[in-house]
């Protein structure tokens, strides 16, 4: 922890009323006895890069403000220097939202930027990294993933390697990785292990998956070989149609999104969370979380306990081979859940429709379908039949 003053608990878990954007950005405009005086996120060494990143990361994925975006500049304040942008979020805004926040903050180059490609061919990555480049502002981006890589056989392309050696020779990127959040993140992350110029890899880790044996050997291996790992999806959010997470029993100290960011940051082989916070009281709730060093009792990860019992069938863990392979037509179970779960946990229609959109038109037909066989194969006993019933009325 920061020997930096360290907030009261009470502001700490209550989280008083948001800072205007004056007081906001006032320290990274000239006054630095305040900004010294602000407490500081914890950091943590990222893998082979020896580079020490804070333990909470800002998620992009739901963009920024185009003018300016309160929630860099409070995050700034409290040492969370580093933003998770990509090409994709928020319809292709979300880096030069991100540049016009730090532009006015005088930080453009005083925050790591992780940015990824949706393009996993060495033509479509060096592209990409070029537009986000004049996106960001920037001559560098510090982190450079292959983003959503569900399928390592991009990672045997010898010719995406040498892509990876001129941008980094170049300069255009200072480490390379990728991100995964589907059903293969264990053997990816096996992968991942294997191979000297993956520094780091964002994948999905959430309470649901502690006891998971092929995973946690997966993450020692990435670990032992010095790979630098980001939790990513830490809140495990339902597809279901209810507020599933309001069974969560409070024991009095953290709310659920606390407690589960504090339970992926207990496991020291992860060296941060990336964290989707769409508003200043998600951000302060989170960083208050990260700011106090009091570790998780016996209660609260038996109440995390139950509320993984709780609601294991209504959580997707993204494995739609298993399920689709069941099915006589060609749907992507995995995407369209998770669509789902933005339109009905996140409240993130736009994106919802956006990311569903994006499947081939053959996968986004799902009237007529029996979809039976994909709940018996679930191994969670996730209601594929009902969900798929819901993103008919929803994603359209």
């Amino acid at each position: 922890m920061s020997d930096k003053p360290a907030l009261s608990r009470r502001h700490l878990l209550r989280l008083g009323g948001a800072a205007s954007t004056a007081a906001v950005v006032s320290p990274w405009l000239g006054e630095g006895a305040a900004l010294a005086a602000t407490p500081q996120l914890p950091r943590r060494t990222l893998g082979k890069t020896g580079q020490k990143i804070p333990i909470l990361l800002l998620g992009g994925g739901a963009g920024f403000d185009r003018k300016f975006d309160p929630k860099i500049a409070q995050a700034l304040r409290h040492g969370l220097d580093y933003i998770d942008a990509a090409r994709a979020y928020a319809g292709g805004t979300c880096e030069s939202s991100a540049a016009n926040t730090l532009e006015r903050l005088q930080a453009l180059d005083k925050v790591w930027i992780t940015s990824k490609s949706e393009a996993h061919d060495p033509a479509g990555l060096e592209r990409n990294v070029d537009t986000s480049l004049g996106e960001l502002r920037r001559k560098s981006i510090d982190l450079y993933f292959l983003h959503g890589l569900d399928d390592p056989s991009p990672l045997d392309d010898k010719e995406l390697w040498k892509s990876v050696e001129r941008l980094k020779k170049a300069g255009k990127i200072k480490y390379f990785g990728f991100s995964c959040h589907d059903g293969t993140v264990a053997e990816l992350l096996q992968k991942a292990a294997g191979l000297p110029l993956i520094d780091a890899v964002m994948f999905r880790y959430n309470f649901r998956q502690y006891g998971d044996q092929k995973l946690n050997l997966a993450i020692d291996a990435a670990h032992k070989a010095n790979v630098g790992l980001i939790a990513m999806k830490t809140q495990g959010s339902e597809a279901g149609i209810e507020d599933a997470w309001k069974k969560f029993e409070k024991t009095g100290k953290w709310t659920k999104h606390q407690a589960v960011l504090k339970a992926v940051w207990a496991d020291p082989r992860i060296t941060a969370a990336v964290s989707h916070m769409d508003s200043l009281e998600k951000l302060q709730q989170n960083i208050a979380a990260a700011l106090d060093d009091q570790k998780l009792g016996t209660q609260d990860w038996a109440a995390l306990e139950r509320y993984a019992r709780a609601t294991r069938s209504d959580a997707c863990d993204g494995c739609g081979h298993v399920c689709g392979a069941a099915l006589a037509a060609p749907v992507d179970v995995a995407t369209t859940l998770r669509c789902v779960m933005y339109h009905d946990v996140y409240g993130d229609r736009q994106k919802a429709l956006r990311v569903f959109g994006q499947l081939p038109e053959q996968q986004r037909k799902l009237a007529g379908i029996d979809f039976s066989p994909a709940n018996r194969a679930c191994p969670h006993g996730v209601d594929v039949a009902a969900h798929m019933r819901r993103a008919s009325e929803i994603l359209v």
